[in-house]
Order: C-alpha cells, then sequence, then structure tokens
C-alpha cells in the first residue's frame, strides 16, 4: 500500500513494523521516534506515523491565536535554523507547522488542531491579557502550570499574548479558585490569591512545606504567612500513605524540627506520627520505599529506622558528604553492599525518573549491561590465544560486512580511526577488508543499552546522526560523529559520544590531588581548566574535600598527550606554568596564551600550544567523513592539514589541522569549524 504525501516527492510505502536497525528513526511530521505501523519512503530514509500520515490537513487556515493573516501548511521548518517554536507550547520542533512567514507565527499540527474559545471574567490581578480556553487536551504543551507548577493536564486556558520565552498556560482548577479564603494556619485574618510569592528575608517562600515556590500563593502581607497552591490544595489534617503504618497529623503551628526523614531543618507546620515519634516535611511522607536510580545496579530503599550502631562512617555516593544515619536515607539492601545516599540526592530529578519499585522486586535479576540479549555483535569465527578464546571474526548490527581482528597498523604513521569513538586506531582491532571501517574492540562489545549517572533514563546505543552528519554531546558539548548513547523516553533529547559515555561518577586526574566527583548541579561554579561558568544544567566533576576544584566533562576528557608536526616528542597536557609573561604564546599560531590556562608542552624543545591548537576543533569527527550545513550547497570533508596549509575561506587564517573542506571544483575551499 502506497500513499502520496504533501511532505515527500516520493510515494511512501505502509511499514507494519520497524526493525531494531531502524529504532532510531524520527517521524518526520512529529519528530517523535517511529513505533508501529507507519509509512515510509527507505531510499531517503523519511518516515511518518500512520496516525501523521493520514492527518487531514488544510493547506491553510485561519486561527484565533492569529487572526491577521491566514496559516500555510508547511512539511518542514522555514526558517534557516531548520527550527520552529510553537507559540501555544512553547516546543521547539523540525516536523509539519502551520506558519504565518511575515511574522515569524508557528503552530506545532496538534496544537494548531486544537479548539478554543475566549474566557470571560478571569481576574487581571491573576494574568493581565485575555486567556483562551482549551477542553482537549493534547499532551503537547510542555511549561507547567504557573499556578501549581505542576505539568499541564486536563482542560487549560492559554494566553495568546505571552509568547517565548514567557508562555502562559494555567489548568483550568486553577484559573477558578477563590481570590480570598480562610485557613487554619492564620485564623485571624484571612488569605488574598497572589500570581507570586512575595519577597520575604528568609530563604523559603512557602510556610507550610518550607519550599522555595514560584508559583501562586495565598497571602497575609500582615502576618508574613504565605501557603503555596500546592499546600492548599493538597495539604489536608490528616493523611495515610501506604509506606507508613500509621496516620500522619498535621501540626498548625509555629515549631522548629529538622525532618526526620530528610534530615533537613523546618520550622513551621511538620506532619506528626504520634506512634513512631516522627516530625517529617509533607513532601517527605510520600516518599517511595523502593526507588531505582542509573548511579547504582540494584533498587535501594528507604531506611528510617534510626539505629545509630548500624554502620559507621557512611558517605552519600552521590554527592559524597557524610550521611546521618539518626535520619532518613536510602541503602542498598544487598548484603556486602555499602551503597547509601541521602534522602534529597537520591531522589533529585536529575539522579531519579520517579520510577517506584514494588515491594519485594530485586532489580539484581536483570542486569542490563552483562546479559547476551543485550549485545548487538555476533560472532562468526572464534581463535585460540593461549588459554583463550578470541573472536577472530565479528559481524557488528552498525556495519553491512564482517569484521577480522587485527593486530597492527598498515603504518607505522597510519592516522586511521575508530568508527565508534573515532578516536586513532590501537591495536587489536576489528576492520572490514572491503570498507575502511575500524573498530575497537572495546567499541565492539558495547551494550545494546547502558545506564549512565549522566542521565536518569536508560540509554542506547545509535550510530546516527542529524540531517547535517553529525551529533552535539550533552555532557562536553563537542561536535562528534561515531557511535553514540541517546535516551528515547518520552520527548527526552539526551544523547552522550562513547568517549563521555566511558567515563564513571568518580575520577582521578592528574591536575588534582584529591579524587573529582560527579556532580549535577554546578550552579555558582566555574570550571578550573577554563574558567567557564558553570550553570544549574552543567554536569561537571568536583573536589569534595572543600578545595573549590571543578572540572567540565569537556576539560575532563582532553587527552594527556598530543602530538605536534615540528615536535618528535609527544606534548603534555599541562595544568599551569611559571613562564615570563613574554613567553606567553603558542608555537603555532603565535597568538599569546592566557596565563593558568591548560597548554600542551614540550619540555625537551620548550614547545607551547594551546589546547584546541593541539587537539584541533574536531577532535571527534573521523577524517574523510561528510557533514553538510544548511547554508552550502555541497558537502564538506573533515580534512587534518599539516603541511602546506591553505587558507580559511572565511577569516583568511592558515587552517593548521583539523578543518572542512568543500572538494566541489566550483568551490574549492577550507574553512575553520568556528569560522561557520
Amino acid at each position: 500500500m502506497e500513499i502520496q504525501h504533501f511532505s515527500h516527492h516520493h510515494p511512501l510505502v505502509f511499514i507494519q513494523a520497524h526493525s531494531v536497525a531502524s529504532k532510531a528513526a524520527l517521524c518526520l511530521g512529529c519528530q517523535k521516534p517511529v513505533e508501529g505501523w507507519s509509512y515510509g519512503c527507505n531510499q531517503c530514509e523519511f518516515y511518518l506515523h500512520k496516525g501523521c500520515a493520514e492527518l487531514e490537513l488544510a493547506p491553510k487556515i485561519q486561527h484565533p491565536f492569529h487572526p491577521k493573516h491566514p496559516l500555510t501548511l508547511l512539511p518542514k521548518s522555514p526558517y534557516s535554523s531548520g527550527i520552529s517554536g510553537c507559540d501555544l507550547c512553547g516546543k521547539n520542533f523540525e516536523g509539519f507547522v502551520y506558519n504565518c512567514f511575515d511574522c515569524e507565527f508557528d503552530l506545532h499540527i496538534n496544537c494548531a488542531l486544537l479548539q478554543s474559545s475566549i474566557a470571560a471574567n478571569f481576574p487581571n490581578s491573576l494574568h493581565p491579557h485575555p486567556l483562551h480556553f482549551f477542553q482537549n487536551y493534547n499532551k503537547e504543551v510542555e511549561p507547567d502550570c504557573p499556578g501549581c507548577q505542576k505539568p499541564i493536564s486536563g482542560p487549560f486556558y492559554h494566553c495568546s499574548d505571552c509568547t517565548y520565552p514567557i508562555v502562559f498556560n494555567l489548568h483550568k482548577e486553577c484559573a477558578e479558585l477563590p481570590l480570598e479564603i480562610n485557613h487554619p494556619c492564620d485564623r485571624k485574618h484571612p488569605l488574598t490569591l497572589l500570581p507570586q510569592p512575595p519577597t520575604h528575608p528568609q530563604k523559603c517562600s512557602c510556610s507550610l512545606c518550607r519550599i522555595q515556590w514560584k508559583g501562586f500563593v495565598y497571602s497575609c502581607s500582615l502576618c508574613n504567612f504565605d501557603l503555596s497552591l500546592d499546600d492548599f490544595l493538597f495539604s489536608p489534617p490528616t493523611i495515610t500513605v501506604a509506606s507508613h503504618e500509621h496516620p500522619w497529623m498535621l501540626v498548625s503551628r509555629k515549631m522548629w524540627f529538622v525532618c526526620d526523614f530528610c534530615g533537613t531543618d523546618g520550622d513551621h507546620s511538620p506532619y506528626h506520627c504520634d506512634t513512631c515519634v516522627l516530625f517529617v516535611h509533607k513532601n517527605c511522607i510520600s516518599l517511595p520505599r523502593h526507588i531505582m536510580i542509573t548511579r547504582h545496579r540494584h533498587t535501594i530503599s528507604l531506611s528510617y529506622s534510626f539505629r545509630q550502631n548500624q554502620v559507621e562512617d557512611w558517605m552519600c555516593k552521590i554527592y559524597y558528604e557524610e550521611v546521618d544515619i539518626s535520619y532518613g536515607h536510602y541503602r542498598c539492601p544487598a548484603s556486602r553492599c555499602r551503597y547509601i545516599a541521602h534522602v534529597l540526592c537520591a531522589t533529585d530529578k536529575a539522579i531519579w525518573d520517579g520510577t517506584i519499585m514494588p515491594e519485594g522486586y530485586d532489580k539484581r535479576s536483570e542486569e542490563v549491561v552483562d546479559e547476551p540479549w543485550n549485545l548487538i555483535t555476533d560472532v562468526v569465527e572464534q581463535i585460540r590465544i593461549g588459554e583463550l578464546m578470541v573472536a577472530s571474526e565479528i559481524k557488528h548490527s552498525y556495519h553491512d560486512h564482517n569484521l577480522r581482528l587485527t593486530f597492527s597498523r598498515k603504518t607505522k604513521d597510519d592516522d586511521s580511526q575508530c568508527d565508534g569513538c573515532t578516536r586513532p586506531i590501537s591495536t587489536p582491532f576489528y576492520s572490514c577488508d572491503q570498507c575502511k571501517f575500524f573498530l575497537h574492540k572495546d567499541c565492539a562489545k558495547l551494550p545494546e543499552e547502558m545506564p549512565h549517572p549522566f542521565h536518569k533514563h536508560l540509554l542506547t546505543l545509535s550510530n546516527s546522526h542529524d540531517e547535517y552528519g553529525y551529533s552535539l554531546c550533552c555532557a562536553c558539548h563537542r561536535l562528534y560523529q561515531g557511535f553514540s548513547y541517546r535516551c528515547y523516553e518520552g520527548d527526552c533529547s539526551f544523547e552522550i559520544d562513547i568517549q563521555c559515555m566511558l567515563l564513571s561518577d568518580t575520577l582521578k586526574h592528574p591536575s588534582h590531588e584529591h579524587s573529582l566527583f560527579f556532580v549535577h548541579n554546578s550552579e555558582g561554579t566555574s570550571c578550573s581548566a577554563c574558567f567557564q561558568r558553570l550553570y544549574s544544567w552543567d554536569v561537571a566533576y568536583r573536589c569534595m574535600r572543600r578545595c573549590d576544584f571543578s572540572l567540565d566533562v569537556g576539560c575532563a576528557t582532553l587527552p594527556l598527550t598530543a602530538w605536534y608536526k615540528y615536535d618528535r616528542h609527544p606534548l603534555t597536557l599541562t595544568y599551569s606554568d611559571d613562564f615570563e609573561p613574554s613567553q606567553l604564546y603558542c608555537d603555532l599560531c603565535e597568538k599569546e596564551r592566557e596565563p593558568n590556562r591548560w597548554f600542551y608542552y614540550c619540555a625537551d624543545c620548550d614547545n607551547s600550544l594551546h589546547l584546541n591548537c593541539a587537539i584541533g576543533d574536531l577532535p571527534y569527527m573521523k577524517l574523510g567523513n561528510k557533514l553538510k550545513e544548511y547554508w552550502h550547497k555541497h558537502p564538506f570533508t573533515v580534512v587534518k592539514n599539516i603541511w602546506n596549509c591553505p587558507l580559511c575561506k572565511v577569516c583568511g587564517e592558515v587552517c593548521n589541522g583539523q578543518a572542512l573542506e568543500c572538494k566541489e571544483s566550483e568551490c574549492n575551499f577550507t574553512v575553520h569549524l568556528n569560522c561557520l
């Protein structure tokens, strides 16, 4: 069965199911992974979900959010970046779009099909613009409700006047809240609904749960008392949960306490278990008993028995500070396993994906990494080397031909690179007799799925890239080709190159005397190598001994040695220098080096190079591979210039080392990556 779709010039053939090899295929309509029935053009690697392909879409529509002009249906973004931003849900996307090019107004297909009506009588004190009411929520709307700070679900209100980066979508229940209430925690005065918490000197904005709150609040300015919407809606006087055998009673008075579950302070309205003599935050009552995190291979369980003599000197394996076991903590119940973590560390959103493990579940019976079904390499032939049996010929899922084990490179100066990790080939390795395809032994044995501390979901091995022929690593922020591990959980777009994937959560780096530990939140710190500021979303390695030493992943993965064409010795990664200011220059580009920045150095020949001058702008790109850029009609080839280096087409400076080259006769130019 075939259809001719407006978005593609070839007929699309019906596909009943996708194979494992095409697991990473994305629907070009909604940009979500293709699963189940679909239509596709295998020649162009163009795929559409069956539902997306069979949508009856008008070529032009008149939409109430943009009454000035009609919106035109386009198969992809009309902008040079190839990305559109939906003016309803706020998502960036690359698929079908209803667009007004003159006004740069865009609607995702699912959002354009939603039916809306103007909401009447919405109070101006909560939002200054008129709102549209949507009855049929379509699961595309991503920003949390500004009222209750929870994901949008069910009927909601939307403001068409607020555009990116401010997207205003409000639950129906939050939009219809009373503007004034009476509450037992403040019996003297009524509480008034405000769109955001007033500024107070204390660090927490809600007086009941004592957490930072950015949503709607009920407030009494006279008593300096604020109640978050979450606590107003979900804080009954008595709470019963399955994880605790007794009910919890709200203590509606001001009192200082330390939460017996998470071990952090509180000073107002805890919940109390009279039988167990426990005082806890409201948010800690529902802590799950058993969870699974990618940082540890076993299920970890919440413990709050508070018996001091059980263990000594436990260190949290996530934040690497001592755990006070007189308060709650998560630990591994497996015998001889000393894994333990603070409650707040283990349940951090960056660590835990929210999955609760059932009682009695043991993850040890479902190991991911070592199971035979998790490998994507088949052994074709084996040989005996001493007492070991070694695979001499294999079939790898990401190559069409068999690969044979090789113990030596062709020449001493062979610059072949592994197609998995793009590092220079080292022996032994697997190679294809018909193609220039090489794999290190370790890369050939990579499992199909692996967990990693950089991400809370299980990651899947992939050899696919975007339409330009390369990808961007979410850990080190470098462009790369070759294999990667990607997350296909929901709308998650996390991807990480092989070199960063092989990093562990503990690092001993020669630049620092102490071990470094991986942390998710590096807000307010800077990398000690490149001095770049680190943000809350950055992953980095930090010294937990109060040394104020941090390394971002890009600097942590720098090779310890590099080569310079005029030096017969390897250059060593150097972390400090005592050169005179007049000697701080790079021997390759002849520009100044900044003091205290890392560099590569040969003490025998007194050669110093900038980091990028030594390893290049494209250290994880394979020489000879093609990549595309939207502004140039021909593909570029990754090259490495050593002698007689050409000038960059853009900046006019010499292209030493790695660069991009257009080899078409009508162009025939070379350009630095950064000049693109």
